[in-house]
């Protein structure tokens, strides 16, 4: 029989969804950006969970009135037909109240925003190098089957090809909530094409999945800020080599948790349009103190959590690419497939999905729902 205790936290809802919409609508909330953004989310989460609840009752209702039937109607046809009812709605209501359940643990406010990647090759020099280039490629084959918008900001070569550091920008539909699962670090264990004794090489790299932050989550002085011009280098023709389109940002920020002022350095060569560059820089920089900020928040969740799905904890090691194998292993929940090319490929969705779930399951456990 379904346990119906959770609905008791229900109470009140209806409250305040009403509420919550007549905020919305209000100038003066509309005028203050962070609360209007804040209540507009609060008011998608009650909508979710109030059509849930909807159609959860509507089960319950359904299951009273084919056991009404079937105990109290002559006909057997009508009999069948409340059966077959009385099966289906008594198979969808453990799923909805499952739904119900991960719609009533309150989600990680930065799931919705886009997503700030860092991609550096650790320890294997070249060849560390070389698969950050081939993680790249694999993120922007998975963006491009979502339907992301991927624009690198910056990226720094490796000397046999690939990249000692790339940072990219992801912006679409919840992309930090699903990215999120992906920072780590990465280990590859192949043949270099560099070996010429056929020796199996372990080498990784590291990647780092911040959520963009909003121009109101993070207070900036901009008339601190020192900024400087420069030419961008690389492939483009003379045109890149004559305009100063390359920004680079110094900003002394002060670390709350140290109480130290720090420089941050910051630079942006993504386009040839000078502006363009200095806004995503600026973007950079309030992601970037948004990060260091909110990583106690993160550190906080990490402590109290048994296992490790998306803690963001960096230096993890999350996963084995293993070539001579055609393996990959995600280690935090003991995940294997041997199509490795499919999986370089863009195909880590599966993958994903499985993270997501593992970690459902460990915040409905949290939570004692």
């Amino acid at each position: 029989m379904a346990d119906y205790s959770f609905l008791s936290r229900l109470e009140g809802l209806d409250g305040r969804f009403e509420e919550v919409a007549t905020l919305i609508t209000d100038p003066d909330v509309i005028a203050d950006q962070p609360r209007y953004v804040k209540l507009t989310k609060e008011y998608k989460e009650l909508e979710k969970i109030l059509g849930a609840v909807s159609r959860y009752r509507g089960l319950l209702a359904a299951i009273e009135e084919s056991k009404a039937v079937i105990s109290t109607d002559d006909d057997d046809e009508m009999k069948q037909m409340a059966r077959e009812e009385l099966e289906a709605a008594s198979e969808e209501l453990p799923k909805l109240e499952e739904e119900i359940k991960l719609l009533l643990i309150p989600a990680d406010p930065d799931d919705v925003k886009n997503a700030v990647i860092e991609i550096r090759g650790g320890t294997g020099g070249d060849e560390a190098a070389l698969f950050a280039g081939d993680l790249f490629r694999m993120y922007q084959k998975f963006a491009e089957k979502q339907g992301w918008q991927l624009a690198v900001s910056s990226y720094s070569e490796g000397t046999a090809g690939g990249y000692k550091e790339i940072i990219f920008n992801l912006t679409g539909e919840g992309v930090y909530g699903i990215m999120k699962y992906e920072s780590g670090v990465h280990r590859v264990q192949r043949v270099p094409a560099t070996e010429t004794m056929g020796r199996v090489h372990t080498s990784a790299a590291t990647v780092a999945v911040l959520p963009e932050a909003q121009e109101f989550e993070v207070e900036i002085h901009e008339g601190e800020i020192k900024w400087d011009t420069f030419r961008s280098g690389g492939a483009g023709g003379q045109n890149v080599n004559k305009v100063e389109s390359g920004v680079r940002l110094r900003y002394n920020w002060k670390n709350p948790e140290t109480g130290k002022v720090e420089e941050i350095l910051i630079e942006c060569t993504e386009t040839r349009d000078q502006p363009h560059n200095k806004e995503r820089a600026l973007a950079r920089l309030r992601t970037f103190i948004y990060d260091r900020e909110h990583q106690k928040y993160m550190d906080d969740i990490a402590s109290r959590r048994k296992t490790m799905v998306s803690t963001g904890d960096r230096s993890a090691k999350i996963r084995t690419y293993n070539f001579p194998q055609g393996r990959m292993t995600d280690h935090r929940i003991n995940y294997t497939v041997y199509n490795l090319s499919d999986f370089m490929d863009g195909n880590i969705g599966d993958c994903i999905d499985q993270l997501i779930v593992a970690e459902n399951a460990e915040k409905l456990k949290e939570a004692e729902l």
